[in-house]
């Protein structure tokens, strides 16, 4: 075996810390491959793009020496791509369909392989049914115990950290990520690209019957969380619930058995992000900017966040719920086709200052227009030349006539200045349909 293999399978087999993670992280590696000049891979964030150009540009790892540039096919080459470049700038290519859920070669595993302390799900319905359980306390005693040990294994194998100074980017055809949680915590720096990211479903969701008036399945996992980091450039990715969608789900007491947390969440002092030319779809609670109202001490001041032109499609609500940050979201397309579950796109939340400036909705008749804008908090918001259905609609206005009880100010109190083309609302549908989403990379003018 070649020393540099070695060398990474051995990273690979330290990386795991129970017996269960040595299997996942222990098969062939990533290999590097020769730095090309320009292209998508080596690109960086244009000025002016968004929050993420401010206090300095967002580069990832455009400067990656030969050796630190990886095509990685299965999530063990990923996890070791990581530890061999750690901070150093890195090209991640994503190649084919990693797993994050995956035995030691690749292959997609079920859940079964996380059981332990006798847990089934069988037994958990029989243990925790409200009419034996009763519904005033959340689960206790041997079957809770033992699903969150087996909840615990899962973890290990599903969250993947992304170190400072990545660009990880899909490569070929179809790149994607299914059943793994990216977590890019505490770092700075990481550029994702052109992936397409499929349900991370929790295998072991949690039963709490005192999760409002009916009780409630609560799961774990978002496909990406940007936690605590800076400079952040995510685009031209898909995100969705791929071949596990919420309407397909059993109900269990009486609500849906939810595997899905979040598709995506930017949380917890996390600063400087753009976010474009994504697609985010089929899901319920879609995007948390700041998730905590008590969480002012770590998040105010920062969740400096833009969004344009992403397509958020048939997405029930939080396309995004913000708290505390300076959001500008522009040229953005929101659509709900019949059928489809709608509760809200934009949550004014704790000390939010929402710029919401010059998107396009598309809506079903169902669609109430005054519930596009969805109060939780007492906070101002700007939301001017929105177009619905092709109509200049002020959301504002729209949504106190609508819903006077939860009446809503005007004047997010800033303007931005970061922003790159601004193009009519009427043209927005077009611009993104052509643009947005994985594969599409260096569309949408880049």
């Amino acid at each position: 075996m070649p020393a540099r293999k070695r060398h990474l399978r051995a990273i690979a087999v330290t990386l795991g810390c129970t017996s269960l993670a040595l299997t996942l992280s222990t098969p062939a590696l990533a290999t590097a491959q020769p730095s090309r000049p320009g292209g998508v891979e080596r690109a960086v964030l244009p000025a002016r793009d968004g929050w993420a150009a401010a206090e300095g540009s967002t580069t990832g790892g455009a400067n990656a020496a030969p050796e630190h540039v990886y095509t990685v096919t299965d999530r063990a080459e990923l996890v070791a791509a990581f530890a061999e470049a750690g901070d150093a700038p890195k090209i991640i290519r994503i190649s084919g369909t990693v797993h994050g859920n995956s035995d030691a070669d690749g292959r997609p595993i079920g859940c079964e392989q996380y059981r332990t302390g006798g847990y089934t799900l069988e037994k958990y319905l029989a243990a925790y049914d409200p009419e034996v359980w009763g519904r005033d306390t959340v689960p206790a005693g041997p079957l809770e115990d033992a699903r969150a040990a087996s909840a615990k294994l899962q973890a290990t194998a599903v969250t993947v950290k992304v170190p400072s100074n990545t660009t990880l980017v899909g490569v070929g055809k179809n790149p994607k990520i299914i059943g793994a949680s990216l977590q890019v915590r505490d770092v700075s720096n990481v550029i994702i690209r052109n992936i397409g990211f499929e349900d991370t479903y929790d295998c072991f969701p949690q039963w709490d019957p005192t999760d409002g008036a009916e009780g409630a399945w609560n799961s774990e996992y978002d496909n990406l969380v940007v936690y605590g980091s800076r400079h952040v450039w995510v685009d031209h990715n898909t995100f969705s619930d791929g071949d596990r969608p919420d309407a397909d789900q059993p109900h269990y007491f009486g609500q849906v058995y939810q595997q899905h947390d979040g598709l995506f969440d930017i949380v917890r002092g996390a600063d400087l992000v753009t976010v474009s030319w994504n697609v985010l779809k089929d899901h319920d609670k879609t995007m948390l900017i700041g998730n905590s109202d008590g969480a002012g001490a770590t998040d105010r001041g920062k969740l400096r966040v833009t969004l344009h032109h992403n397509l958020f499609k048939d997405v029930k609500e939080r396309a995004p719920r913000v708290r505390f940050g300076q959001v500008d979201a522009y040229n953005n397309h929101f659509v709900a086709t019949k059928g489809s579950a709608y509760g809200y796109t934009f949550g004014i939340g704790a000390e939010s200052r929402l710029v919401a400036e010059h998107n396009a909705f598309t809506l079903t008749r169902e669609v109430d227009r005054a519930t596009i804008l969805k109060k939780w908090s007492e906070s101002s918001l700007t939301a001017e030349n929105n177009y619905v259905d092709g109509g200049k609609t002020d959301l504002v206005a729209v949504h106190n006539a609508g819903v006077p009880g939860e009446h809503l100010t005007e004047g997010a109190g800033w303007t931005p200045r970061l922003r790159t083309a601004v193009h009519h609302p009427l043209v927005v549908p077009v611009l993104v349909a052509l643009g947005a989403g994985a594969g599409r990379a260096g569309a949408g003018g880049r």
